[in-house]
């Protein structure tokens, strides 16, 4: 892994593979203004060109020490504020704060990085706060054990809705018919009947984003239901927030109705017992149930490449 793609994870705050019913809720009633971090030597010093939006050069005093968290706004954005709840699609370049030497940038090319809610996460929400979109702050971390003091220079690039924005699609016949609450959240209605034996894949939104990729790690929300009972048997929706498995790690059903589908499109699946949970009622509570899943696909975070 590249020494930015590690300095990055101190801001991503990523982690190991979660179940599917895990929530990645965030603390609660939390002032974002109140934690952002206070301007310090190095933020307020360091010199930024560079247009917003692409990867920012520096030229800062070597061997300063960071004791603290600092955080600097370099330009101010006229776009919305960020608030609580909101996930952030930003970008940043990275330097070692002691020499100013460059590490490596992330987010500026589509697929790079996942939004985040700030507020979900201590180091971005000291970082981001609650800066307006279009936004460039300096924000430096000190050394821990396993890193050196780090210096970022992070864009807010845009607020990524938490539901699918894409083209509303026709139905197809006989599958499950879907109904949108105002937030996005969906309501599946399952045709009586036998389920089908087959995979089914339909497009409810399109979208026009980057493609979902093998290897990808999605933001996306879901809805299940059984289509036995026609009961939702686990949500997104109800855990309350976006979810997102490293590297796609979903029943294989459930990852070929992710698989070439753009960000920003819902997608209806019904998945039949081999392509879910398998056959056997004993080896899974779902197993044996055909399963169906309305996918709001929010953004995709491509694979890193193979060295």
């Amino acid at each position: 892994m590249s020494t930015v793609a590690v300095a990055a994870l101190l801001l991503t705050g990523c982690s190991g593979s979660q179940k599917l019913s895990e929530s990645s809720k965030p603390t609660d009633s939390a002032d974002l203004c109140a934690q952002a971090a206070e301007p310090g030597a190095l933020t307020d010093s360091v010199d930024v060109s560079g247009e917003f939006g692409t990867p920012a050069k520096i030229t800062v005093a070597k061997e300063q020490k960071v004791e603290d968290v600092q955080r600097t706004v370099v330009t101010e954005g006229d776009g919305d504020k960020v608030g609580e709840g909101d996930y952030i699609s930003y970008a940043m370049s990275a330097f070692d704060a002691k020499t100013g030497d460059h590490l490596g940038d992330l987010g500026y090319t589509e697929g790079e990085l996942l939004p985040q809610n700030a507020l979900a996460n201590q180091a971005l929400a000291e970082a981001i706060g609650c800066a307006t979109v279009g936004t460039r702050v300096a924000f430096a971390l000190p050394a821990t054990d396993g890193a050196d003091s780090q210096l970022y220079i992070i864009d807010v690039l845009d607020k990524v809705p938490t539901a699918a924005w894409g083209e509303k699609q026709e139905p197809v016949d006989g599958m499950p018919t879907v109904k949108l609450a105002e937030n996005g959240e969906p309501d599946v209605n399952v045709p009586t009947g036998d389920a089908p034996k087959e995979l089914q894949i339909s497009v409810l939104k399109q979208g026009d984003g980057p493609a979902v990729a093998d290897g990808d790690t999605t933001l996306l929300q879901y809805y299940g239901v059984d289509w036995k009972s026609g009961e939702s048997f686990d949500s997104s929706w109800s855990n309350g927030a976006p979810y997102a498995a490293p590297g796609n790690t979903y029943v294989p059903g459930f990852v070929q109705a992710l698989a070439g589908q753009k960000v920003g499109s819902q997608v209806l699946v019904v998945i039949p017992p081999e392509l879910a949970y398998g056959e056997d009622p004993e080896g899974h509570e779902l197993g044996g149930q055909t399963l169906v899943f309305v996918i709001d696909i929010l953004a995709t975070q491509h694979a890193p490449a193979a060295q």
